[in-house]
């Protein structure tokens, strides 16, 4: 079993892998010397710190407690691509499992299809990296080496490997979606099987391609993910009530998060770990929060109860489409707008009370500031996106414009039939 375990983390698999779909290093690349300076390294990675030579020091750490300011895998490998379609397959497949993929399809989720599946969603992801970053940070298992694997992706490449938290979001979100769909709406069960595994498989493949995880971070991320899944599969009912359960039920999910994110592992140097998880977290307690808030004052009308509720998927047409990308355009310039505004207000007042240039831009990395001013600003966003957004959404103006929309697209989609009553004229 040893043998097997050091096989799945060799880093040749990786780089076979690549070579297989056409990704080769490119020719007299070799690794940069040993012995380059700290400020070469950090020149060289965007997104890895270097509080201590920014402020002309070369030793001791920043004051958020990190011991070493440069990842050890400072090194970027320049590559060449021989097979394109496996190249941006597996580029598009890694963006699903990326931030921007969440913060498009959730919310989409939440505001056009159904609340409830976007609450069910949120709360397995949540759960899901939480465990995911925290377990990085504690077993601190490196990420495959460069070379010989060809690294594609820098910004978190001064995160650990294991376990792979694309692959464990991946799953996560793909058998979540299918397991609370399939007493709720008709479909083929053997069709959203083959999805979801398709869905899952693309993206665990692309951190392969990539060159960030080895096979055994992936699959200890999938196996983590699916034990995760079956212990909390049976609790998923009881947990759709927690938002309604207690008026101190906010409390809870302000505190708990909050001090989950301020005791986070510290980590030898500094890694977008702690804000991404920060991030996630925030974002959570935020969509919880918007629900509780619905409820308690009856603000929008609440998802249906989770009861098997079998539903025909309705055809998606013109109109429908063209309705739901605005509402969908809608709501994510107001959370853009509000996420802006948070996040500039609240860096304003820690500035102020840990009198910190406003130019100083690591000082956002500081425990002190980047926890607070993360947390309050994707709360924010949260609430905004369950809460005010459907709102919005609600409102006359906006129904009305809606629906002058939606007859204008049916008037512009349906062909013209002849007027019967109109004859030709006869020539005599």
């Amino acid at each position: 079993m040893a043998e097997l375990l050091r096989s799945l983390q060799d880093s040749q698999l990786v780089a076979r892998f690549q070579r297989l779909c056409g990704l080769f290093p490119a020719p007299d690349e070799g690794p940069r010397e040993s012995g380059a300076g700290l400020s070469e390294g950090a020149a060289r990675v965007p997104g890895v710190g270097h509080l201590s030579l920014a402020n002309g020091k070369s030793s001791g750490g920043p004051p958020n407690g990190l011991r070493r300011d440069v990842a050890p895998q400072a090194y970027v490998q320049e590559y060449v691509v021989k097979n394109y379609f496996y190249y941006y397959l597996f580029r598009f497949s890694a963006a699903l499992g990326q931030e921007v993929f969440y913060i498009t399809f959730l919310p989409f989720t939440h505001w056009n299809i159904d609340p409830y599946l976007s609450r069910r969603l949120v709360m397995i992801w949540v759960l899901v990296m939480y465990v995911g970053q925290v377990t990085k940070d504690i077993l601190k298992w490196p990420r495959p080496s460069s070379p010989p694997v060809v690294k594609l992706e820098k910004r978190v490449i001064a995160e650990f490997g294991m376990p792979s938290t694309h692959a464990m979001a991946a799953t996560a979100i793909s058998f979540t979606l299918l397991l609370s769909t399939v007493d709720r709406y008709q479909y083929p069960f053997v069709l959203g099987l083959v999805m979801a595994v398709m869905f899952s498989t693309l993206v665990c493949l692309s951190r392969l391609y990539t060159g960030m995880h080895t096979v055994l971070d992936v699959l200890g991320g999938v196996l983590i993910t699916a034990l995760l899944i079956g212990l909390t599969y049976p609790a998923w009912t009881l947990l759709d009530y927690l938002d309604s359960a207690s008026p101190l039920f906010p409390v809870c999910v302000i505190v708990v998060p909050f001090f989950l994110c301020y005791n986070y592992p510290v980590s030898d140097y500094y890694s977008p770990t702690r804000a991404d998880t920060t991030t996630i977290l925030a974002a959570g307690a935020g969509v919880t929060i918007g629900f509780w808030i619905n409820h308690f004052f009856q603000l929008v009308s609440m998802p249906a109860e989770s009861l098997p509720v079998v539903q025909n998927i309705p055809p998606l047409t013109t109109g429908m489409l063209v309705l739901g990308l605005t509402k969908f355009a809608v709501g994510i310039v107001l959370i853009l707008l509000v996420r802006q505004l948070v996040q500039n207000l609240s860096l304003q007042v820690l500035y102020s009370w840990f009198k910190v240039v406003t130019r100083n831009k690591e000082a956002r990395r500081r425990l002190e500031i980047e926890v607070p001013y993360k947390f309050v600003t994707y709360t924010s966003v949260g609430i905004c996106a369950t809460t005010f957004v459907p709102m919005l959404h609600s409102t006359v103006c906006f129904q009305v414009t809606l629906s002058g929309l939606s007859r204008f697209i049916s008037l512009a989609t349906t062909p013209s039939a002849p007027d019967v009553n109109v004859l030709p004229k006869t020539h005599r």
